[in-house]
């Protein structure tokens, strides 16, 4: 069921779920914004994803005047570093392990659950998912940079998680550059990395949704089996 705080989209043909995405929107949007790509990816028949798009609070954004939008967090400086509250982020990544909980609560297998987010979003997850103390499904970050890279404190559930990159070669909002030195932080801690990049700007585009679908698929299948070993 929506709420005021998140957009859900239940499995489709009412099936119960099995699986969960949480997908994390970006900077000035909502839940909504990235709602349209989820009926297009080509899932297996034995996948019935549910899919929580949150909604980001109203926050004063200092790089954009100290206008107040949906964020994730406060942007003080647009450098190639991207200097970034990062108290903010950890209050944003600690609703998502709220939103984790609260699936493994109706029933879904943590290895169940994948993590996504486009942009900020991007940055969130990538905190919320490597900090989980849960074994998650996977995580996958899209036009984003590993904002705590350098301060981020994993666990041990998830210290291997498998992690899909993927970045526009013209990006004019986040620098390919920034999501390459990510991807490449993250592979450095020991993560199982794939990095894609697709000929567009800040943007999903289509072949890109594909990918996700089968990347998705691939994933919650190896969750299943590893639910089935244990």
């Amino acid at each position: 069921m929506s709420t005021s705080d998140e957009l859900v989209i239940e499995p489709a043909g009412g099936r119960p779920a099995n699986a969960s995405l949480i997908l994390l929107h970006g900077l000035g949007a909502d839940g909504n914004d990235l709602a349209p790509i989820v009926p297009a990816f080509s899932l297996p028949r034995s996948v019935a994803l549910r899919t929580v798009l949150p909604h980001a609070p109203r926050l004063p954004v200092t790089v954009n005047g100290g206008m107040q939008m949906p964020a994730w967090y406060d942007i003080l400086e647009m450098n190639l570093g991207r200097r970034v509250d990062e108290a903010q982020l950890r209050v944003s990544a600690k609703r998502v392990h709220e939103l984790i909980d609260a699936e493994i609560a109706k029933g879904i297998d943590s290895r169940h659950i994948i993590l996504a987010g486009f942009s900020q979003g991007g940055a969130v997850a990538y905190e919320a998912a490597l900090t989980y103390p849960k074994r998650l499904g996977g995580l996958l970050a899209m036009s984003t940079y590993f904002a705590t890279a350098d301060s981020i404190v994993p666990s041990d559930a998830n210290r291997d998680l498998p992690i899909e990159v993927h970045h526009g070669n013209f990006d004019p909002v986040v620098p390919e550059s920034l999501g390459r030195e990510g991807a490449e932080r993250a592979e450095a801690m020991g993560h199982p990395l794939i990095y894609r990049s697709y000929p567009m700007q800040h943007a999903i585009c289509p072949q890109q949704i594909a990918q996700i679908g089968t990347w998705l698929g691939e994933r919650l299948s190896q969750g299943a089996d590893e639910t089935e070993k244990s």
